[in-house]
């Protein structure tokens, strides 16, 4: 086409033809390009937008919203302008192979940046899906931007310097070790990611608690190099995501899945209260529906006991007798039993522990039937509050080390 131009141009009588009709066919190459590219960006994209906006469906918004479209557009008006290229200036070797060198590069960019965009859609469709709780998706995808980086990066050297892509990746061989110094936090975290999937370590929406890092709250984000947790104060703390593979951490999955949430916690009783039970006070308890049974059962046993081995009751040395302690021990499993919060498939008990300084512990170690935070405190609140107020149906006290206003009351003179 260009030697077409120039000799129309020489017939003219025109000077410097040959240059003439070089910037005449660059001229018209670029006069196609801006009507290419007006008719894509102000034609044919905005009628796609518009359609998208108005579907009912998620993924035609996607692709706008992560820019495939737009992108792809740029991908065709540089192979348009390739085309052109080879169509229009083949004769000119020069600023042909200058030309054709940028049209490829300008490919080769876009080119990553839709491969980016699929990724991102990918990416935000399933965000909601089982499959993005089941994996790191967003460090997969992190780390396959990183390797096609890469990989774009050794082929568009390989254009400027005109040799091949082999050639480039084997003389890398020997920055093996300067590139896994540069890339060690990506490279590391793209092994933990695997890991972590692999071994169903940590999802989304997981509990994790990591002492450490100060980390006790909801993972939020799960990266190539980074694990988020958002903190039950809101705070946000971020975690290297090789640290989950080389240190211990806590995740509360199980928990969660499980149904049940364990209370474990001791009332520590005061050991000069506990003695044993007299009649008057049997009658008094026999009056509960719970321990009805159990007193009535035990009474039948300790007496079978005594009597075969003709027990003189008259010492409370001698024989057996029931405690105020292990009736209330018995009451309280009894009524842990019944309640309605109480996870009943689950571990159930109420145990002593070794005592201490501060009394008689004595462990309730049940699993209510929820793991919301607020109905399982709620919950184990009411436990407790009933607890401690029933205690002196039982004579028992509980320990409570001496307070200022105690220390005071011993000084006073007692009231007439």
């Amino acid at each position: 086409m260009q030697q077409q131009i120039a000799h129309w141009l020489a017939e003219a009588g025109l000077p410097h033809t040959p240059l003439l009709a070089l910037l005449a066919v660059v001229a018209i190459v670029i006069v196609i390009s801006l009507l290419t590219h007006s008719l894509l960006h102000h034609a044919l994209l905005p009628l796609l937008r518009r359609q998208a906006e108005k579907s009912s469906r998620q993924w035609p918004k996607a692709l706008f919203h992560n820019r495939l479209f737009s992108r792809s557009v740029w991908l065709m008006q540089g192979l348009l302008f390739k085309l052109q290229t080879e169509l229009f200036l083949h004769d000119n070797s020069p600023l042909y192979a200058a030309l054709i060198i940028a049209a490829q590069l300008w490919m080769m960019i876009f080119a990553l940046l839709i491969f980016f965009s699929v990724l991102d859609m990918l990416q935000q469709l399933s965000a909601s899906s089982l499959l993005a709780q089941q994996l790191p998706l967003r460090g997969i995808f992190q780390s396959l931007k990183l390797i096609a980086a890469i990989m774009m990066v050794i082929m568009i050297i390989s254009v400027l310097l005109g040799k091949s892509p082999g050639v480039l990746i084997t003389g890398l061989g020997a920055m093996t070790a300067v590139l896994m110094l540069v890339f060690k936090d990506p490279i590391l975290g793209l092994v933990a990611g695997i890991q972590l999937s692999a071994n169903n370590m940590l999802k989304m929406n997981d509990w994790l608690e990591m002492p450490k890092y100060g980390a006790d709250g909801a993972v939020i984000d799960i990266s190539l190099t980074t694990v988020k947790v958002r903190n039950w104060d809101n705070t946000i703390v971020t975690i290297p995501a090789y640290a989950l593979i080389s240190d211990s951490f806590k995740n509360w999955r199980g928990m969660s899945e499980s149904g049940g949430r364990r209370i474990k916690r001791s009332l520590h009783i005061d050991t000069t209260s506990i003695q044993f039970l007299d009649e008057q006070q049997l009658a008094e308890l026999r009056k509960a529906h719970l321990l009805s049974p159990y007193l009535t059962r035990k009474a039948q046993e300790v007496a079978a006991w005594n009597a075969e081995l003709d027990c003189d009751l008259s010492s409370p040395l001698n024989g057996r007798r029931l405690t105020n302690v292990g009736t209330f021990r018995a009451w309280l499993q009894n009524w842990l039993e019944q309640h309605p919060a109480i996870h009943k498939e689950m571990t159930l008990m109420v145990r002593q522990l070794s005592p201490g300084e501060h009394g008689l512990p004595l462990e309730i170690y049940a699993f209510t039937n929820t793991t919301v935070w607020q109905e399982y405190e709620a919950i184990q609140a009411d436990i407790f509050d009933h607890v401690y107020a029933v205690l002196p149906a039982f004579g028992l006290r509980v320990h409570q080390s001496p307070t200022g206003h105690d220390m005071r009351q011993i000084g006073l003179p007692a009231r007439a």
